[in-house]
């Protein structure tokens, strides 16, 4: 890398740092603090009754403050990344940044604390002072032996987790690294011959995992800079080093290589030779760990051992060993049940957590952060990336069923699945809000074909749906290509296996698919050869007619081309008098709930009777995510002070909707502002029949909807489910372009629902 590159990647990260505000953290406030009766609340004199109700019971302290979710970051500066001993101070940065994965990750709060203190029975002293603060302590970047001493101090004297993240962080992933690569080489941990080069924390922490994963003291060989630790050394010895001495005369690492199965890398560059490779055990695993260099580059290894199965702690290769796999999700789950300790099953469970997530399928969320890398489970993906949201889910779980049964949670969960649930939520905007909807498809197995299934999120929502629902998924796409994209993406499904493929340019129907079409379009201008030509070509046209025929329950399409484009062919075979759509409803999840948007899409300028039509749908549907319809009808007027434009169509709409008793609420023309601040509301109109804040929008220009919808999406974080089309029965959604494979997942749990449940 030249100098040039590496000095403007040394200015992009000092400006990160520095802008816009300095550092990255900052407190926020989580109670509202607007006047006088909040204030009183706060601080004197309502806080005296959580005071006391903490010094009648401990344990309230998890109740009335936020020491159940805070965790505190503690170093002395004394072994800082790949720079040393650079002093408490100059530390920062990086304890902020563990702070900042701590809350991305695991939604944990943390206060970083840097410590003047080289003394590690003085450090310990005052890191056990804190304990009122804290619900739990990560001890962070303080030098072996030190910071065995720090933490065994601190373990005993102190009734919150303490977890040395340098020491068990990386030997719980590289259990879980090691766990997967033996189950690759088709090799057990009793068996394996072990040499390990480092003897500092991390790494005699990994030996000790690995010891308690199943290998065998007498198979573990350690090597340090001067050479093999055995019996009756005295050069650079403690206590952690001595426990696996070889009795032994053989010297160095060159001597004890010879047969190896697992090479454990912790030490520095280039400390491991090809030649030392070639002389291991037949499909070596070398974990190569230091940063930023390896002990051994893969193309070195693969040079010599083509078939070895190879880890760093680099981001640029295959299987990096990143202690964010374990440490905000092993706490997560610790802080969660109120464990006292984080104890060897504990541990264990997040090793077996992490190595099981890796051998299932990859999640769509982890493929989007990755793209372009391979990430099925084999030789180079033996642990899941950082960014899979299922990991707070398995681990968080795995680790709180851990506390539980080995005793230490003073807070034990009731429901193990309606924790991983509610987890599953944090990570998953949309999981809380559609739960009802899954759950009323659960009901019926009802068959959802997809027109694009050849997409990428189709295939995986494909997946997510069998896992996750009793609906039948039906692909229209070419066999071939889903068949080798299913295995490209390591996904288990397989056409026909499991899911029913409609193949456009060779499936048995395909007569009776252009003869239904073409009677439902002959005088429509469509003759016999066109029909034929869209029956081959036109995927949402086809996957229409298998829903006119009976033979799938509801359409979804869209992940390409225009909507209107899609919603034409939707409308020609399945638009009756009784289903003809009539608005597309977005739901937004926004950090403060969710916001109902219509009519996104289908109606331009629609009339005061299709208005009413949407508020009526739009009703219907907040009730199936198990919410009461407070619905707005919102323009640039206000309560009648234009008389022309959307505000006349609007006040026409609600008259309609006023001639016949309605079961819910709604209320307009207004302008957005009065649907969101009911104190404003009421100024404007007192005494009007909303009460509270609208959850759906409804506006008389498409242009306004869809603009509000985007605004919401890119400006302000909102996550869509939708939009839901209106209108057709439940028998075909059109989504857009831009769509996750969870949203395609959410969107066939609402085309899931039986039509008796759908209203």
């Amino acid at each position: 890398m030249s100098d040039n590159t590496n000095e403007t990647l040394r200015q992009a990260a000092l400006f990160y740092h520095e802008h816009p505000k300095p550092g990255k953290l900052e407190i926020r406030a989580t109670k509202p603090l607007a006047n006088g009766r909040d204030l009183a609340r706060a601080y004197s004199p309502g806080v005296a009754e959580a005071c006391l109700e903490i010094k009648a019971d401990a344990t309230n302290a998890a109740r009335y403050t936020a020491k159940g979710n805070l965790v505190a970051v503690v170093s002395n500066g004394t072994a800082v990344l790949g720079l040393g001993n650079i002093g408490a101070l100059a530390s920062k940065p990086v304890m902020e940044g563990k702070a900042v994965l701590f809350k991305k990750f695991a939604n944990i709060d943390c206060f970083d604390i840097e410590v003047n203190e080289s003394d590690p029975e003085k450090l310990a002293d005052i890191v056990c002072a804190l304990e009122p603060t804290f619900g739990a302590v990560n001890l962070e970047d303080i030098k072996a032996p030190d910071c065995f001493i720090v933490e065994k101090l601190c373990r005993e004297r102190m009734n919150i987790p303490v977890f040395h993240d340098d020491q068990h962080g990386t030997a719980i992933v590289v259990g879980a690294a090691a766990t997967n690569a033996l189950h690759v080489a088709g090799k057990s941990f009793e068996d394996i011959k072990i040499v390990s080069t480092g003897g500092g924390a991390a790494g005699i922490a990994c030996l000790n995992m690995l010891l308690k994963l199943g290998v065998k003291r007498e198979n573990v060989w350690l090597c340090d800079i001067h050479g093999l630790v055995y019996e009756g050394r005295t050069e650079d010895m403690n206590p952690q080093k001595a426990a696996f001495a070889q009795k032994s005369d053989l010297r160095t690492l060159d001597d004890v290589v010879d047969g190896a199965d697992l090479f454990l890398g912790l030490s520095g560059p280039k400390v491991l030779k090809p030649e030392m490779v070639a002389r291991m055990a037949d499909r070596p695993i070398i974990f190569a760990l230091a940063n930023p260099t390896p002990e051994i580059l893969p193309e070195e290894v693969r040079a010599v051992a083509p078939n070895a199965i190879m880890a760093t702690g680099r981001s640029d290769f295959p299987n990096q060993v990143n202690n964010v796999l374990c440490f905000p999700f092993i706490f997560r789950g610790a802080l969660d049940v109120g464990a006292t300790e984080i104890n060897d099953e504990m541990q264990i469970a997040c090793v077996e957590g992490i190595a099981k997530l890796a051998r299932a399928t990859t999640s769509a969320e982890a493929a989007a952060a990755y793209r372009g890398e391979q990430l099925t489970f084999g030789p180079d993906y033996l642990i899941p990336k950082p960014f899979d949201p299922r990991l707070s889910g398995v681990v968080s779980t795995a680790v709180a069923k851990a506390a539980m049964e080995s005793g230490v949670a003073l807070r034990p969960l009731d429901d193990l699945a309606a924790y991983k649930a509610r987890l599953d939520a944090s990570v998953y905007k949309s999981a809380l809000l559609m739960r009802p909807v899954f759950d009323a498809a659960a009901t019926a197995a009802r068959r959802i074909v997809f027109a694009e299934g050849e997409d990428e999120r189709v295939l995986r929502a494909a997946q997510a749906i069998l896992e996750e629902t009793t609906e039948t998924p039906i692909l229209i796409g070419r066999p071939d290509v889903i068949a080798s994209r299913c295995e490209r993406l390591g996904l288990e499904i397989r056409p026909e296996r499991d899911f029913t493929l409609v193949n456009p340019e060779n499936d048995p129907r395909y007569r009776d698919y252009w003869e239904t079409y073409h009677k439902i379009m002959a005088r429509r201008g469509v003759t016999p050869d066109l029909a034929r030509a869209i029956m081959r070509t036109n995927t949402t046209a086809i996957g229409a007619v298998m829903v006119h025929r009976g033979e799938a329950d509801s359409l979804i399409c869209g992940t390409f081309g225009e909507f209107r484009w899609h919603l034409n062919y939707v409308t020609q075979v399945l638009g009756t008098e009784q289903h003809t759509p009539h608005g597309a409803l977005s739901m937004m999840i926004l950090e403060d709930g969710p916001l109902f948007i219509a009519d996104t899409h289908v109606r331009s300028l629609p009339t005061p009777e299709e208005l009413a039509q949407t508020a009526i749908g739009a009703a219907r549907h907040v009730r199936r995510f198990g919410l009461t319809p407070n619905i707005a009808f919102c323009s640039q007027s206000q309560f009648g002070n234009q008389s022309e434009g959307s505000g006349k169509r609007l006040r026409e709409a609600i008259a309609l909707l006023d001639a016949a008793p309605r079961d819910f609420c709604y209320e307009g023309e207004m302008n957005v502002d009065a649907a969101l601040d009911p104190e404003l509301r009421e100024r404007l109109l007192p005494g009007n029949r909303m009460k509270g804040v609208a959850n759906v929008l409804i506006f008389g220009h498409a242009d306004a909807a869809s603009a509000v919808r985007n605004i919401l999406k890119m400006r302000a974080g909102g996550l869509e489910v939708g939009p839901i089309l209106m209108g057709m029965g439940n028998r075909a959604h059109v989504v857009t372009q831009g769509i996750t494979a969870r949203g395609l997942l959410n969107m066939a749990a609402i085309a899931g629902t039986p039509v008796a449940q759908y209203g």
